[in-house]
């Protein structure tokens, strides 16, 4: 077991003083590993990325960044299964993260766009460190968020039927024009509406197949997107309005989202968009799984966030960041549907009386939220994940569920204090504080501190913590 320093990123939309307080770091501003001096804390990064690795701390004191870890003994390090596989690298990125104010409107992109994208940036000769660069791997970027407070966020879209039920009563030009998009129907294939032939031209060559509904939704989103930045007087006035108007309890959340976006972004009529999407609030302990492709704005709060192994963004607005709507335009999945929980649709959610594990369907990454503490009483949370994923727990759980034995793992201590012991070793991890386990340790238990046996009484005899892995 290694211990790991993350890498620190200062974005504007971070928290004043959420994470500092987090991993024990003081307030005010501060250079992140970019040479980023601000006051805002944005993403704490537990990262084998080759742009910004992790360093962890050897035996001898000396630290060595993860990459050249994992690249000097990677059977050692990440395993043989997962080398073969993955080569010589960790699968996932990991992250904590906090969001004050909203972030950037973006899309991930879809892989063989990933691939194009980087050998065009590359062969044009954009340096990987610029701020204009969009791809910065080749990689599909697919993630998973595990609230850790109150999260919310904009998904996905929505129904094209609530669709047109918020953005019919926004009094704004922009939102009229969305909703005749919506309305826009192509009765000869081929043949685009000419008022959003614009917008046709802009789709990716795979549009060919979508159905008429498809091509109606990425319009409207392109109708908002491509808009030039409009009186910041007059767009969060025709939201608040709106609001006014609007009595269920979903469209009132995608409009908290878009006042959220557009009090943040004056002017910027990317905030409608929002109005288009799925609104998700989750409380501590809930997920959503965003597929590469995958409109999405995370919104406020604090949590879990863990993806492959990529750092592609392709932004659309509400953000002064670079934008690359053209690519982004290319890997957007239009097609209405709910927000997906890897906790309940995807494998499941496992839970026993004080850990639940996150298992999207891909092969790169896993998630464990656990807590330990004295006693056999059960963690409140768990309460709420069974009211959550009810008969998905009484089906599977509650029961014992084995820590990952093997693959490249990476432990945050969240809360508290906590125990972590392998054959070989063991170490006494504080919040903040976090471990790289190297494939080689094999099976792990992570238990409460015995504050008798070890050195600062002070130490709290339960803990939280996060767990990333590859899959068991």
């Amino acid at each position: 077991m290694y211990p790991i320093e993350p890498v620190q990123k200062r974005y504007a939309w971070g928290s004043h003083s959420r994470l500092q307080a987090m991993f024990h770091l003081p307030e005010g501003p501060a250079q992140d590993g970019d040479g980023v001096v601000s006051d805002t804390l944005a993403e704490m990064w537990f990262s084998g990325h080759s742009q910004s690795p992790s360093n962890i701390v050897l035996s001898d004191g000396s630290q060595l960044a993860l990459t050249q870890a994992i690249q000097r003994n990677p059977l050692a390090m990440v395993g043989e299964e997962d080398s073969q596989t993955f080569g010589p690298v960790l699968p996932y990125l990991f992250k904590v993260i906090s969001a004050r104010i909203p972030l950037s409107l973006q899309v991930h992109p879809l892989d063989f766009e990933a691939r194009a994208g980087f050998n065009r940036e590359n062969a044009a000769g954009v340096p990987l460190a610029s701020p204009e660069r969009s791809f910065k791997d080749t990689l599909a970027k697919n993630e998973m968020v595990v609230a850790l407070e109150t999260f919310t966020a904009s998904v996905g879209f929505a129904p094209i039927s609530t669709q047109l039920q918020i953005l019919r009563v926004v009094d704004h030009p922009i939102a009229q024009r969305m909703v005749d998009a919506l309305l826009a129907r192509t009765f000869r294939p081929g043949v685009p509406p000419e008022e959003f032939a614009a917008a046709d031209q802009m789709m990716p060559v795979s549009a060919l197949a979508w159905p008429d509904s498809r091509r109606r939704v990425f319009r409207a989103f392109y109708t908002a997107i491509t808009a030039k930045p409009t009186d910041s007087d007059a767009l969060t006035p025709a939201l608040l309005d709106a609001n006014r108007r609007l009595s269920s309890r979903k469209a009132r959340a995608a409009m908290a989202n878009a006042l959220q976006a557009a009090q943040a972004f004056p002017g910027d009529p990317a905030a409608l968009c929002l109005l288009m999407m799925n609104a998700v609030c989750l409380e501590e302990g809930e997920s959503v799984y965003i597929p590469a492709g995958t409109p999405h704005a995370y919104i406020s709060g604090t949590a879990a966030e863990i993806m492959t192994n990529s750092d592609n963004v392709l932004r659309a607005g509400m953000t002064p960041k670079h934008k690359d709507i053209a690519n982004l335009l290319h890997s957007v999945d239009c097609q209405p549907a709910s927000p997906i929980d890897p906790s309940s649709s995807m494998i499941a959610t496992l839970a026993m009386q004080n850990m639940v594990t996150y298992r999207p369907h891909i092969s790169e990454y896993m998630l464990v939220y656990g807590r330990v503490e004295p006693g056999l009483d059960a963690w409140p949370l768990m309460g709420k994940i069974a009211q959550r994923y009810g008969d998905l727990v009484q089906r599977l759980g509650p029961r014992r569920l084995l820590m990952p034995q093997s693959g490249p793992r990476v432990l945050v201590c969240t809360e508290g204090s906590l125990l972590v012991r392998s054959q070989a070793q063991e170490a006494v991890v504080d919040q903040g504080q976090s471990l790289f386990i190297p494939s080689s340790d094999g099976q792990i238990d992570i238990v409460r501190v015995d504050v008798d046996s070890v050195q600062g009484r002070n130490r709290a005899d339960h803990g939280s913590f996060l767990l990333a892995s590859t899959p068991v």
